[in-house]
């Protein structure tokens, strides 16, 4: 059998599977999620987006709340930050350049793809202004460019810094500034060998004198071999001012965004876990990052569930395995976390907005939304809820896939639409 005709085979039997009567499970949101047994096959379910244009349309939101797109026409949107004086930078790109392992690797790129934005990723930061304050931003300009697939952002001590996918690094920055004033200072390098997982995500410590970066693992669950990922799977601290790091918390799979609970002054994190076990494993989550914690990829999963996959295997690390804080569903694909203030409103006023790209291995499509998960005392606490919806329709359609979330002290919430190229900013109605 050519080549060709043999790929075409794998995908039809692929796309057979899909339609299996997998039915729409319903997941388990919160501390203590109910997990199925493994699925083990050939292949996953893989459900095709089918991506069209928002066209006179927009994400739905609560009663009593806007939303408006203040900046359209970007080159792939992953992560914003507001500056002091209520500017925004929005980091655009796309990273990556894993090989292939196996024909369930390049059929997943195409169902990957065709969900995708077709817009070459800009490598650069755009910074947004509204002026007036009038909820219009009128300027939208780029501040920097020529990094490599820049992703996670932080602002600390009048530096601005970007975690590009192979390295950090940082501007000096003035309040009022348009356009950086040179070229970036490196501050350290980042694993960036393979890249499988290649977003760098990336928070300040309230004082500013620590970075925290998330680096991704180099596969699934090791199919590369362990010494691929030496300094994978785990969060960084950085010292902003040297760049000496240490592993701050490992066991981490993918952690694709971090920020610090302003109470407590807790790092947290939210994390996508491993695929090929069914449609209902393993949940992505949100967690607090304690410092010296191991998190259990790749030898077990939501604490001691042990992944036989992973060889060899260690019943010490195991044992060590914490659990997450909260369950988020599996395959939500969370790429964004941030903390509310009471200016969102009392419903909203404490806890933890989730940007969830949305699955691509299921057959009953999850995630594509933005949900509320409220604390108290620094803690979840209650059931989350849906609070930014739409970007999956009813009709099956994809409009737009949420990855950044930001919250805006003077009360709106800023979300990075990586499909429609669009940044979305929600306020409380008048």
């Amino acid at each position: 059998m050519k080549p060709r005709i043999a790929l075409t085979a794998l995908s039809m039997a692929l796309l057979l599977s899909a339609c299996g009567g997998e039915g729409d499970a319903t997941q388990t949101l919160g501390p203590d999620p109910k997990l199925p047994e493994p699925q083990r096959g050939l292949l996953p379910s893989m459900k095709i987006a089918e991506p069209v244009a928002w066209g006179d349309q927009k994400p739905t939101v609560p009663q009593g709340y806007d939303i408006t797109a203040i900046a359209t026409d970007l080159k792939i949107p992953r992560q914003t930050l507001v500056l002091p004086n209520g500017d925004i930078i929005v980091a655009e790109g796309r990273g990556g350049n894993a090989a292939k392992l196996k024909p369930k690797d390049v059929i997943a790129s195409v169902i990957k793809a065709k969900g995708n934005t077709q817009v070459k990723g800009g490598n650069r930061l755009t910074l947004l202004r509204d002026a007036d304050g009038d909820g219009t931003y009128e300027l939208k300009t780029v501040f920097a460019e020529n990094l490599n697939a820049p992703y996670g952002l932080a602002f600390a001590n009048g530096k601005l810094y970007v975690a590009n996918q192979d390295a950090l690094v940082r501007f000096d920055y003035a309040d009022g500034q348009t356009k950086a004033s040179g070229p970036p200072v490196k501050v350290t390098d980042l694993p960036s060998a393979i890249n499988h997982h290649w977003t760098k995500a990336l928070t300040a410590s309230p004082d500013g004198r620590s970075l925290y970066v998330g680096i991704g693992s180099n596969s699934n669950v090791t199919e590369r071999g362990m010494e691929v990922e030496i300094d994978r799977a785990m969060v960084w601290q950085i010292d902003a001012e040297t760049g000496a790091h240490k592993p701050f918390a490992t066991g981490l799979r993918n952690p694709t965004a971090l920020k610090v609970e302003p109470g407590s002054g807790q790092l947290w994190a939210v994390v996508n876990e491993r695929d090929e076990l069914g449609p209902d494993l393993v949940p992505d989550y949100l967690t607090s990052v304690r410092e010296g914690a191991f998190y259990g990829w790749p030898y077990s999963y939501w604490g001691q569930n042990v992944d036989p996959r992973a060889q060899p295997q260690d019943p010490q690390k195991v044992a060590a395995a914490v659990k997450p804080d909260y369950s988020l569903g599996s395959h939500v694909a969370a790429l964004g976390v941030d903390f509310s203030v009471p200016a969102m409103g009392e419903q909203f006023a404490e806890g933890a907005f989730v940007g969830e790209h949305g699955s691509w291995n299921r057959d009953q499509p999850v995630g594509y939304k933005v949900i509320f998960v409220p604390f108290r005392d620094g803690r979840p606490a209650g059931e989350a809820v849906d609070f930014a919806t739409g970007f999956r329709g009813s009709d099956g359609k994809t409009r737009g896939r949420p990855v950044g979330v930001t919250v805006d002290p003077r009360g709106a919430l800023i979300i990075a639409d990586d499909l429609a190229n669009t940044v979305w900013r929600v306020t409380r109605k008048p």
